[in-house]
């Protein structure tokens, strides 16, 4: 079992239509599953998705994608520890800070593997990140 953690565009991906991201998250997801992996994302992640659907006044979306998501992952918090990796990433100046964000909640959480649509971020070294790799290059 490996603790995998989702960036937001993941999530995205799965919940609408955008084609063969769509596909390969589908996979990605069903795959996890069989092995038993956990699945975690960060509390931004939750906010980040919840913009579109605000925007356009839809409270039904917004509970639809916070059930789904809260019921399959697990949330990581931004709290004190994923704050002292965010500044440690962030004086680098090297990472945007949602990025560092996502990176120090799942640093904090001790992950396997960090996947991410943002090609930026691979190969990117971050203690308590085994791996970091962008969605079309997820070893599995």
């Amino acid at each position: 079992m490996s603790r995998v953690f989702w960036d937001t565009n993941l999530f995205i991906y799965l919940f609408e239509n955008y084609g063969v991201f769509s596909k390969a998250v589908a996979q990605l997801r069903s795959k996890m599953l069989e092995r038993g992996d956990q699945l975690l994302t960060s509390t931004l992640t939750l906010g980040e998705i919840l913009v579109k659907p605000i925007e356009r006044n839809d409270p039904e979306l917004c509970r639809k994608y916070e059930h789904a998501i809260t019921t399959t992952a697990t949330m990581i918090a931004f709290d004190v520890k994923a704050a002292k990796v965010y500044a440690a990433l962030r004086s680098g100046g090297s990472c945007k800070a949602p990025d560092a964000i996502q990176l120090a909640c799942a640093a904090s959480a001790q992950v396997d593997l960090f996947i991410t649509n943002d090609e930026r971020l691979q190969g990117k070294q971050v203690s308590g990140i085994q791996f970091i790799v962008p969605l079309g290059r997820v070893p599995i």
